[in-house]
């Protein structure tokens, strides 16, 4: 019998009470059992974006070291656009997989992992479908917005890190950290060490989390010179 990982995401954190990571596991281990797949492991991906890269993904991350690290080759989606919501970011992390010898299978799309030329212009359409699909979504939202501050003056999106209790503690021991001169990732790992944790799913820190809450930090600096 076959072992694999299971990767599951949901893109807001309303989501993650919801009924998308039991769909998704329901569907995964649907095919698993047809298939003669024993699912040892699941990675959740709790309120992150599907248009976020490998480096900005922490269940991903480390699903990708497990794999680094085991015997197992397969991991499980439910769809596509449950591995991405960005045609480049898609074809990248797929690519990543297969530099690796790793074996990775949509339930939904079975077959469209393929190496033939049909089905990867089948995948590739499909991923731009998803990323116009993640567009369309975004743009809905706004228009949602902007008529919400058009008829109550305000409507607040979600708050930069450092606006919450806590948050600024960590940004400062960031900013200290990078003066010593610490690369990004250094920084993350050295956060992690530190018990220090993120805001969407108190999971570990990645380097390019770090990169975008400081050179944020950076930005009024920058416009009041």
């Amino acid at each position: 019998m076959t072992r694999a990982f299971a990767y599951l995401r949901v893109s807001g954190r309303a989501q993650i009470e919801g009924d998308g990571f039991p769909r998704q596991l329901a569907a995964i281990k649907g095919h698993a059992a047809e298939h003669g797949i024993r699912i040892v492991k699941v990675f959740r991906e709790e309120g992150v974006s599907g248009t976020k890269d490998l480096d900005d993904r922490p269940a991903l991350s480390d699903l990708m070291i497990a794999l680094l690290a085991d015997s197992v080759r397969t991991v499980l989606v439910e769809r596509l656009d449950r591995l991405a919501r960005d045609l480049l970011i898609q074809e990248s992390i797929i690519g990543e997989f297969q530099k690796h010898g790793f074996q990775l299978i949509s339930v939904a799309e079975p077959d469209l992992l393929s190496d033939d030329p049909t089905r990867k212009l089948m995948r590739q359409f499909m991923g731009a479908i998803a990323e116009w699909e993640k567009s369309m979504i975004v743009r809905k939202l706004r228009a949602a917005r902007s008529r919400m501050k058009a008829k109550t003056g305000r409507c607040e999106g979600r708050k930069p890190y450092g606006a919450y209790p806590g948050e600024q503690t960590t940004i400062e021991r960031m900013m200290a950290l990078r003066a010593e001169g610490l690369a990004y990732d250094v920084i993350a790992d050295r956060l992690n060490a530190e018990g220090l944790r993120t805001r969407t799913t108190g999971k570990r820190w990645f380097g390019m989390a770090v990169s975008r809450i400081l050179k944020a930090q950076d930005a009024p600096r920058a416009v009041r010179k």
